[in-house]
């Protein structure tokens, strides 16, 4: 048990327990000494207690408890995302955000072209929806809500006929900042950093096409990743962590704690890398779009 996290439950010797018999106690943390008849736990918080074996009841060990990125909600960890696009139009439906690119460049991307519904909306969920429709109409779009997988919030659309698109399905990574640093490997190339305010690009290679490229954003002390990409030429050359590496220098300088990306279900490559720095997925999103008679949700014409 050493080393363990557990929890004890001891006797409180002179109290009564509410049945009449002796009264009890649990203390949850980690134990850092059993010997010569004492166990020693250290809680969260405070000092060490010691217990004497003769009045442990019971115990066992527990999980670790997740770190502080881990226990932020999905609707926090996704409310950070919207420093990567400052130009979206952000309006509030409830407890749920409506969003759309006025002026998109290239693609046009689902997390800043749609209702960002997590948690709940604060009305009645056909109004809900019904704002959600309305939204988009008036800005020439198709209607998108993004729901984390597997919450009453997904249920909730599925249950009033809206369909999940069957491509984009997306996990949020996550780590610290620093400890992601320390898996980076030295980069042996020269990385270019332009910044503009809270937000930066990293490029390796000269020119209008460079060789790899990613793009990042400080929100709090949050940094946020996207867009990172290596030439299929030049890929397995370390190009994308030289560019992460940079990128994370940067957010680390500006007061970052916390760093993260959307990776999509189906890229098994991008998930691998991930890991290997030592991010882990925090909860994943789907995205659903009320049926038509003219299009499907499959035929959506937004990207990623």
């Amino acid at each position: 048990m050493v080393g363990q996290r557990v929890v004890v439950r001891r006797l409180v010797r002179g109290e009564t327990g509410p049945t009449g018999g002796p009264a009890m106690t649990d203390l949850l943390g980690v134990c850092i000494a059993w010997g010569d008849g004492v166990c020693v736990v250290q809680p969260e918080t405070g000092e060490a207690v010691s217990i004497a074996l003769a009045d442990i009841v019971s115990g066992k060990p527990v999980p670790p408890r997740p770190s502080i990125r881990q226990r932020v909600s999905a609707r926090e960890s996704e409310a950070h995302t919207g420093a990567l696009w400052p130009a979206v139009e952000r309006v509030a439906l409830g407890g749920w955000e409506l969003r759309c690119d006025p002026a998109p460049v290239g693609r046009v991307l689902k997390r800043a072209n749609s209702c960002l519904a997590m948690g709940g909306p604060g009305l009645p969920l056909p109004q809900a929806l019904a704002g959600i429709e309305a939204f988009y109409a008036e800005r020439g779009r198709e209607p998108l809500a993004q729901v984390e997988a597997g919450s009453p919030e997904e249920d909730a659309f599925r249950d009033a006929g809206w369909l999940p698109l069957d491509h984009g399905e997306s996990e949020l990574w996550l780590a610290s900042v620093s400890r992601v640093r320390r898996q980076l490997p030295p980069s042996a190339r020269p990385v270019e950093l332009v910044v503009n305010g809270p937000r930066a690009i990293a490029s390796v290679g000269a020119g209008c096409d460079p060789l790899a490229e990613g793009h990042a954003a400080i929100d709090g002390d949050w940094v946020g990743l996207h867009g990172v990409t290596v030439d299929p030429t030049h890929r397995r050359r370390g190009l994308a962590t030289a560019v992460v590496a940079e990128l994370l220098e940067w957010g680390a300088e500006q007061g970052a704690m916390t760093a993260w990306l959307h990776v999509e279900t189906d890229n098994p490559g991008a998930q691998a890398l991930w890991a290997a720095l030592g991010l882990a997925p925090h909860h994943a999103c789907r995205y659903y779009a009320p049926p038509s008679p003219d299009s499907s949700a499959s035929a959506s014409p937004v990207n990623r």
